[in-house]
Order: C-alpha cells, then sequence, then structure tokens
C-alpha cells in the first residue's frame, strides 16, 4: 500500500462539494455489498457482562456459524466478490470462517478489535486497538486489510492519520457524500491522505432488524419487503445520479433465510442496471486513487 504526502497547497476545504468521480470504462454507477463480522464482539463491547447471557452470546453467533455460510453460497451463486469488515476478536473466535471467506475470493478488512466505540479517545489507546486488530487479522489469516471500518462509523479527528501511518488505502465510516474521495489526514496536509468510501445509515440492516432487550433496538423488526423496497429505492436513484451504492450488512441480521431472500432480489436488481459496477471496497478505493483527485480536510467547526 501506498501514502500519499502532499503539500498543503493542494488540499480543498471539505465545507465544498467532491470532486465527480469517473467510474472504469463501461460502468455509469458503483456499488458494493458490505458484510460487518460484528458477531459476539460487539455485544461484549456494550456490556462485557453479556458474555454470561447465553441468548445474547447465541443471537450473535449466528452471524458467523449460520448467516456466513449461507452469505458465501448466495455470493457464490451470484459470481459476486464481497468485503468483509472483520474486528480481530471475530477472527481470533472463528478462524475458520475467516479463512473461509478468503478462500471464496472476497475481501477482509479491518473493523476494530472488540468494535469498540472509539468517541473521545485519546491517540495511543485507539493506536493500540487499531493494531491489535491488524496482529489478530495476520495472525489468523496472513491478512494485511486494505481498508478499515470504524465501529458504529465513530472516527476521532486523529484517526485518519492514525489509518495513513499503517498503510491503509482507505476507510469507510463518514458520510457527507455519495461518491468516493481522498481525505487528508491533517489540515496541513502533511499527514498524507487516503480513500475514503462513504456510507449511511439507510443502507445498514441494523437499523431495521437489530434487537436484543437492554442491549439494541426499539423492539421493532422491520418486514424484509419494507427493507428491500427502501434499498431498491436508493439503489435506483443512486445508478441514476451515477454514484456509489454502499450496503452495511450483519451476518447475524441479514443471515436469517426471509431476508436472505430480501437480499438476492437486491442483488438481481443490481445485476439488471445497466453499467453498474458491483465490486469490493478495495475495489472502489484503487480506481479513485487513480483519478488524481484533491484531498479534502474538514475544518473544525468554530462557534463564536
Amino acid at each position: 500500500m501506498t501514502t500519499s504526502h502532499r503539500p498543503a497547497h493542494t488540499l480543498t476545504d471539505a465545507t465544498a462539494p467532491p470532486d465527480p468521480v469517473r467510474w472504469p470504462d463501461g460502468y455509469r454507477a458503483a456499488a458494493a455489498l458490505t458484510f460487518d463480522l460484528d458477531a459476539e464482539a460487539v455485544m461484549l463491547s456494550t456490556d462485557p457482562a453479556s458474555a454470561s447471557r447465553l441468548m445474547v452470546m447465541s443471537h450473535q453467533a449466528y452471524g458467523p456459524l449460520t448467516g456466513v455460510p449461507r452469505l458465501l453460497r448466495l455470493l457464490r451463486r451470484h459470481e459476486l466478490r464481497a468485503t468483509f469488515f472483520a474486528p480481530g476478536f471475530t477472527a481470533e473466535r472463528y478462524p475458520s470462517i475467516i479463512k473461509a471467506i478468503v478462500d471464496e475470493g472476497h475481501e477482509i478488512a479491518h473493523h476494530s478489535y472488540l468494535h469498540e466505540s472509539v468517541a473521545g479517545w485519546d491517540r495511543v489507546t485507539e493506536a493500540a486497538m487499531i493494531d491489535r486488530g491488524l496482529e489478530a487479522l495476520d495472525r489468523v489469516a496472513g491478512i494485511r486489510p486494505a481498508g478499515y471500518r470504524a465501529p458504529m462509523w465513530e472516527m476521532n479527528r486523529h484517526t485518519p492519520e492514525l489509518l495513513i501511518e499503517r498503510g491503509f488505502a482507505y476507510d469507510s465510516s463518514l458520510m457527507d457524500c455519495d461518491l468516493p474521495y481522498v481525505l487528508a489526514g491533517s489540515a496541513d496536509g502533511a499527514a498524507g491522505d487516503i480513500v475514503e468510501v462513504p456510507v449511511h445509515w439507510a443502507l445498514d440492516d441494523w437499523e431495521q432488524y437489530a434487537y436484543l432487550p437492554d442491549l439494541t433496538g426499539s423492539g421493532l423488526i422491520e418486514s424484509p419487503a419494507k427493507v428491500l423496497e427502501m434499498w431498491s429505492w436508493e439503489l435506483e436513484a443512486m445508478h441514476a445520479e451515477g454514484v456509489c451504492f454502499v450496503l452495511t450488512n450483519h451476518p447475524f441480521l441479514s443471515g436469517r433465510p426471509g431476508r436472505l431472500r430480501a437480499l438476492d432480489r437486491l442483488i438481481e436488481l443490481m445485476k439488471s442496471l445497466d453499467g453498474l459496477w458491483i465490486t469490493t471496497m478495495a475495489d472502489i478505493a484503487a480506481h479513485t486513487r487513480t483519478l488524481g483527485l484533491k484531498p479534502r480536510y474538514f475544518p473544525v467547526p468554530e462557534i463564536t
């Protein structure tokens, strides 16, 4: 992986819209199927005492044990490659699942160690967490991931620089636009830059399906038919605008049969759209890097 360093005068103020993206020849828009392998990690991070709640742990284990194999069969049938964001803890607990994903030709990316929310963390503590996740992925599967996704998409202002220092090619945690762009690691440009592939909450299955008593969700679990309708509207509109559709699913949620059927139908729609490039996040980031886009930096809002 390469890290770009540019002088400050080439930075673009991120309060201005990003530059347009030219997709590879023959394509007018892009889409990526991504899966966050949270498993038990997300609930252990939320409440360590949940380790003793067998219902909670079994609910989360459904992802690697049942959801992932089902998703791999779906992707194989559609002849598509996806990106799986894995916490280091999940990789250590389910090494055979990580290896199965790799063997199928999919991308493994970094998703923390224990799905920790880093909001307000200092630089040293956050760096140690990122490194622990990297060490776990390397030890389990010999992987040095190109990409990173912050748990709950929560990043500090120093997070991009930490990722750049470790050679990450891209991040997928921010929400300011529908196109990938180049994000500067510091205000002066000296820290280098990293590709950002944006996401947003409406294209995440957590808000639709997640519920565990006392831990997450309101108790309302949406119908897969409603979710399919919402995601289809987003997909068709984003395809028409020529932007980048990034779907975030969790195997413990969307790996269940009725929800998988909705995902199957969404994929059929994706494949029917003319000129839609369905690929991995790493491929989207690598293409973005070839476009010579000026890095953007988010100035700190000042309240006077």
